[in-house]
C-alpha cells in the first residue's frame, strides 16, 4: 500500500464500482485489495455510502477537469465534440469497465442520497460542457442546446453500455460512427 491509503482506497473503489456498481462495492474486499483491515478502511470512510459518494465526486471532478482541459487545448468546437466519446471509451479500454456514474445511475433507486447527488452532478457537468460545445459549433441555438446535449450524453452512455454488454469495443466505435453519420455528433 502506498503512503496515501485514502487515495489507494478511492482508486480501488472506482475500479470496483466501474465493474460492479454500487451494489458490488464491498468494504471488506476493498480493504483486502489495498492491504488493510476493514476497520482501517472505515477510519477513512465511515460507511459504504461515504466511500461511494467520495468516489463519485472524485469521478465527476476528474471528468470535469478532463473536459475543461480539452476545451482549453482544442480550438475547434467540432473537434471538441469528436473528443467527447473518447472520455467514455477509456473505461471500456480498461478491462471492459463502464462509466462509474452511468453504472450507479442504473442503480439510482438503491443509492443513498449523497451518492445520488454526485451521480446527478456527473450528468450535469457533462451536459453543461456539451451545451457549450454544441452552441460553439453553431449547430444548435442556445435554446435547443440542452435537449441536444442530453441526447448526445445519453447516446454515448448507451453506446458504452451496449459495447460493455458484448465485451466489444469495436461496437462502441461503430455506434459512435453511426451517430456522426446521422448528425447526432459532428462528423
Amino acid at each position: 500500500m502506498s503512503s496515501n491509503a485514502r487515495e489507494d482506497i478511492l482508486e480501488a473503489a472506482k475500479k470496483s464500482a466501474q465493474a460492479h456498481g454500487y451494489g458490488g462495492l464491498s468494504m471488506r474486499d476493498l480493504a483486502a485489495e489495498v492491504g488493510m483491515k476493514a476497520a482501517s478502511l472505515y477510519y477513512h470512510f465511515p460507511s459504504k455510502a461515504d466511500l461511494a459518494s467520495a468516489v463519485a465526486k472524485r469521478y465527476w471532478e476528474d471528468a470535469a477537469a478532463d473536459l475543461e482541459k480539452a476545451w482549453d487545448e482544442i480550438s475547434d468546437p467540432a473537434e471538441m465534440l469528436r473528443y467527447f466519446p473518447v472520455t467514455f471509451r477509456r473505461a471500456l479500454e480498461n478491462e471492459n469497465r463502464m462509466c462509474l456514474c452511468s453504472f450507479m445511475g442504473a442503480e439510482y433507486d438503491d443509492l443513498p442520497e449523497p451518492v445520488k447527488k454526485e451521480v446527478q452532478t456527473f450528468a450535469d457537468v457533462n451536459v453543461a460542457w456539451l451545451k457549450k460545445a454544441l452552441v460553439a459549433t453553431g449547430s444548435v441555438t442556445p435554446d435547443a442546446s440542452e435537449a441536444q446535449a442530453k441526447a448526445v450524453f445519453a447516446a454515448v452512455a448507451g453506446a458504452q453500455l451496449m459495447a460493455r454488454s458484448r465485451a466489444d469495443i469495436a461496437l462502441y466505435d461503430t455506434l459512435i460512427d453511426s451517430y456522426r453519420a446521422t448528425g447526432l455528433l459532428p462528423a
